[in-house]
């Protein structure tokens, strides 16, 4: 996941924005109690987020793949004061402890959280957004996609995680499922004539895509 040595991220975390003490207990307690802590965006990703967010501005947030919230209150960060953020997870064992969060959070008045299946939830929401933020379940990545476009306004943002896959993508001898979808998925987006894109190798790999 990780592409530069860990005393270079180190050094780059410690040259970014500090966090608030929120996301600290957040990233402590993740790694403490839950499983697979790595999907935690944790602080440089973080920080990335919340500036994107706070350059864009946006009045209107979609979140899918929430885990423990971290990536939903960076988001957060950058939305207007009469703005909102739906995120969606299908993991109601986590659905207490990420609301805990969110309610000591400074956003808990604009964040719509839901448990249920996405590809489900997305089609029926009344909404178009800004910034969508996808970082879920990779066999639904594609479908995600084509939901996320028709959703989002001329203008708006897109950004998708995990799509360089610890490097997997570049490397033949990796022929799983999620790996070949994301290759797919990567191509089509670089292809796909409805956007403007440019893919980041910020940690696992960030996909920044303009609806045109």
């Amino acid at each position: 996941m990780d592409f530069i040595s860990p005393e270079l991220q180190q050094y780059v975390t410690d040259h970014s924005s500090a966090v608030s003490p929120l996301l600290s207990k957040i990233d402590r307690e993740t790694h403490l109690e839950v499983l697979q802590p790595r999907m935690l965006s944790g602080h440089f990703q973080g920080r990335v987020l919340s500036m994107l967010a706070q350059l864009l501005n946006p009045s209107a947030i979609l979140e899918i793949g929430t885990y423990t919230g971290y990536s939903a209150l960076c988001l957060a960060e950058g939305l207007r004061s009469e703005g909102k953020l739906i995120t969606i997870d299908v993991n109601e064992e986590l659905e207490p402890r990420v609301r805990a969060y969110f309610q000591a959070s400074d956003y808990s008045q604009q964040i719509d959280y839901r448990i249920g299946n996405a590809a489900q939830i997305i089609p029926t929401l009344e909404h178009t957004f800004d910034l969508i933020f996808i970082d879920a379940d990779k066999q639904q990545y594609p479908l995600y996609y084509e939901q996320a476009l028709d959703k989002l306004k001329p203008g708006g943002f897109i950004l998708i995680d995990n799509v360089l896959w610890s490097g997997k993508v570049l490397d033949s001898k990796f022929q799983d499922k999620d790996t070949a979808l994301l290759r797919e998925l990567n191509l089509k987006i670089s292809q796909d004539a409805r956007v403007e894109k440019v893919l980041f190798p910020i940690r696992d790999g960030l996909y920044l895509i303009r609806k045109k």
